[in-house]
């Protein structure tokens, strides 16, 4: 059994934290930025240090491999993601690839060859706050979506996804390229739970049960140009008027339409944008979430009626951008989560992640698990986002011990119950 190095994982946990820092301990460390290529520097480095083989794909998702006796069989892929919200915190996804790091490189140094390859995985873009939507390197590993229809993504200064992703990997010309996608044997992912329900129960491990469903949406509602001073009121096709009607019927039917729903407008843009200008356009974004599938149809199916009924005398345009299922994670892999909490005498519950992650897209191409340990007060994509180390230590204690189970299994998927 590889034993895990706290002190080593939260000293590089803190290091990573110092690429993109900002003040009162967040980051800003976007994806394909300069400060995530810095991070992958790092990352790579302690990779090498520890033996692993770095190589990457056309989506710029960074792979460490440790080589296994059967090179041709599925592999064991763990991590998460280096990207950052513009005002993130220190823990979310990189706590997840680091953990990942640290376990491999035990088994690494252990001297046992695992039966199969075993791969520390950052997948490109998970935050989407650069390019939106999010999750774009787990889906085009997965087959979610097609590589050029992610390239073809904008962000708000208009670089097409495509010419940073071009960009970033001109950085790494050493690193060797795969093929995106391919045959994967089981995938964990830790992650801080982003939520209080941990904390409150005074349990360090969460065996995630699934993930609850989300659709995201671009809404655009066009009117037209006008002087503040001149035009009269009966006459304004004013686009922040309908926005405000439209904002206003969207949290009273779609937020109202279930205690679980999670309903949010989370970027307004106005042209022009100017005080003495009635707006000619408004663009923004739907956020919205709830564990039950049928409900989340339901409440998706109410948004660009409400949005074209309140809209007049603007024209409204509502384009669906993400619309991603309830799911649920591996039984097997659940147990043996479970079972390596009470193997290091760690308290562990089930619980439904309502924050999406890479996860999601890897459940739908092979046996997906995830661990969440705490965070305090729930509170994350801010600077005041914090894990404790010993919640830390103990999620990746878990994390190797699955991964053991994973490395020398004959076959995979395990089946729930204990194969040894």
């Amino acid at each position: 059994m590889s034993t895990p190095d706290p002190d080593r994982l939260w000293h590089r946990l803190m290091a990573l934290a110092e690429i993109g820092a900002i003040p009162e301990g967040g980051v800003d460390r976007q994806a394909l930025t300069e400060g995530e290529a810095e991070a992958w520097r790092r990352v790579v480095g302690w990779g090498r240090e520890a033996g692993l083989q770095p190589a990457t794909d056309a989506a710029a998702n960074l792979f460490l491999v440790l080589p296994g006796r059967d090179r041709a069989a599925p592999p064991v892929l763990l991590g998460s993601h280096l990207d950052t919200q513009p005002t993130g915190g220190r823990f979310d996804g990189a706590a997840g690839v680091l953990a990942a790091l640290d376990a491999v490189a035990g088994l690494a140094a252990s001297g046992r060859v695992p039966a199969r390859d075993c791969v520390v995985v950052a997948w490109m873009n998970e935050e989407g706050s650069r390019f939106a939507p999010g999750m774009m390197g787990s889906e085009a590993f997965c087959g979610v979506r097609d590589l050029a229809a992610i390239r073809a993504v904008r962000d708000a200064d208009g670089i097409a996804a495509g010419d940073a992703l071009d960009r970033f990997l001109a950085g790494f010309p050493d690193l060797p390229r795969r093929p995106l996608g391919g045959p994967v044997g089981a995938y964990l992912e830790l992650h801080i739970e982003q939520g209080p329900l941990l904390e409150a129960a005074g349990i360090a491990i969460g065996i995630v049960t699934g993930i609850q469903g989300k659709k995201t949406y671009s809404v655009r509602l066009s009117g037209a140009e006008g002087h503040a001073g001149t035009l009269a009121m009966a006459e304004r096709r004013d686009a922040v008027a309908a926005f405000a009607r439209c904002a206003s019927a969207l949290h009273r039917e779609v937020g109202g339409l279930d205690p679980a729903i999670k309903f949010t407008i989370g970027r307004v843009q106005v042209v022009p944008n100017a005080p003495s200008v009635v707006a000619r356009e408004v663009r923004f974004s739907i956020d919205l979430r709830h564990p039950d599938n049928a409900v989340l149809d339901a409440a998706g199916a109410r948004i660009a009626p409400l949005c074209r009924a309140e809209a007049g005398p603007c024209a409204a345009t509502v384009t669906p951008l993400v619309d991603a299922p309830s799911n649920a994670f591996d039984p097997g892999l659940r147990d043996r989560i479970g079972r390596a909490a009470a193997e290091i005498g760690v308290p562990a519950m089930p619980l439904l992640s309502a924050a999406g992650h890479d996860a999601r897209h890897l459940a739908g191409l092979c046996p997906s698990a995830m661990i969440f340990i705490p965070c305090r007060a729930g509170i994350s994509h801010a600077p005041a986002e914090w894990a404790e180390p010993a919640h830390i230590a103990a999620g990746a204690a878990v994390l190797a011990r699955v991964l053991d189970d994973l490395a020398f299994a004959d076959t995979l998927p395990l089946p729930p119950r204990d194969h040894r």
